[in-house]
């Protein structure tokens, strides 16, 4: 088979552990896959070239990319969330008459923001992959094949600080973790009351990774030992090797309900027990007091915490059965043959059926 991928970028969270993975793993199998980044990224612009300049740029990539879908003779496009971070659609629906099969893929709630565009961007679509349930709900209304595929992790990749080839020294102060990016950082506000608590009682460490500190300087963590360390895309699944406890903190609204729970899984494929709040796909992740705790309240989070630092036989079993999760339904390995099936489904539907014009 040959997939073209058309991704928001080399950086971007939902490239690099939806689409790049896939990718990988199906040209190791024989597949020809072509990756596409939008140029600049999605989300992002040129500051010396100025936003409309930018986003002219993005649009001229783009149309490349639909001249390669017309005739680069792929069985499958595999559209990552949307062409652009904005209202229109008209290149999609040129991608629509270009492609043999238009698969989309969604990972999180971006139709809240333009439901209209992707209200028709599921009529384009031949078969929607989604991550969670929750998604699975939200396209099922209105389209025929849907298959939830959740955000994976490559357990080669992310593997337990036992396994790993460089294991670091276990240090005596424990240390409670938190990766993300920068724009989250503003979600931790809510364990800082927590926080100072455990502090008072407890000799810990609260280390934060982000491509920058975002807010992180304008919480209130006043006699919490923090540590900020930059997000580096080739060192952050051993970087978070030195946490021992993970966390994932969300606010229970609509966009976090669509979240698919990337860092609760990526504490969780090194062995690591995490403390998430019951919000959306968490609920399916995490079964409280067996492979992770759910906290809905700062005196929860307080307790949840608190148990997982005075008990390092407890962080071991927990992790150990977070682990175990991770590789039976949450790995690239078992999640990949799912996908393949799905896709190769599609297909075979499109090559019995009108080609679109």
């Amino acid at each position: 088979m040959k997939f073209l991928f058309l991704t928001s970028g080399r950086r971007t969270p939902s490239t690099r552990f939806r689409m790049l993975p896939l990718a990988e793993r199906l040209n190791e199998a024989g597949h020809r896959c072509v990756v596409s980044h939008s140029f600049p990224e999605k989300y992002d612009y040129f500051p010396k070239l100025g936003f409309r300049p930018s986003q002219w740029l993005k649009r001229a990539c783009r149309r490349v990319d639909l001249w390669r879908a017309r005739w680069g003779r792929f069985d499958a496009v595999i559209l990552e969330r949307e062409l652009f971070d904005n209202p229109t659609w008209d290149l999609e629906t040129s991608l629509r008459t270009a492609a043999r099969t238009l698969v989309l893929d969604i990972d999180d709630g971006v139709f809240l923001k333009f439901p209209e565009k992707f209200a028709r961007l599921l009529e384009l679509a031949d078969l929607v992959v989604v991550g969670n349930r929750a998604l699975a709900q939200w396209a099922e209304a209105a389209h025929p094949h849907v298959v939830i595929v959740p955000t994976c992790i490559d357990t080669e990749t992310y593997r337990p600080r036992t396994l790993a080839s460089e294991a670091p020294a276990i240090p005596a102060r424990a240390v409670i973790g938190w990766i993300g990016t920068a724009g989250n950082v503003e979600y931790l506000r809510e364990l800082a009351g927590p926080l100072r608590n455990l502090a008072r009682l407890h000799d810990f460490e609260f280390q934060v990774i982000a491509g920058n500190p975002g807010v992180l300087a304008e919480l209130p963590l006043s006699g919490v030992k923090v540590a900020f360390r930059t997000w580096n895309p080739a060192t952050e699944a051993t970087d978070i090797l030195d946490f021992d406890i993970g966390v994932m903190p969300l606010t229970d609204d609509p966009w976090s309900r669509y979240k698919c729970g990337l860092k609760l899984l990526q504490y969780m494929a090194v062995g690591l027990p995490g403390v998430a709040s019951p919000v959306g796909v968490n609920r399916d992740i995490i079964r409280h007091g067996e492979n992770g705790f759910l906290a809905a309240t700062a005196e929860q989070w307080e307790t949840s915490l608190g148990e997982l630092l005075t008990a390092p036989e407890l962080r071991r079993r927990i992790g150990t059965e977070a682990l175990a999760t991770v590789r039976q339904h949450y790995s690239l390995q078992v999640q990949l043959p799912r996908w393949l099936e799905a896709v190769e489904s599609s297909i075979a539907r499109q090559a019995d059926a009108p080609r679109h014009t």
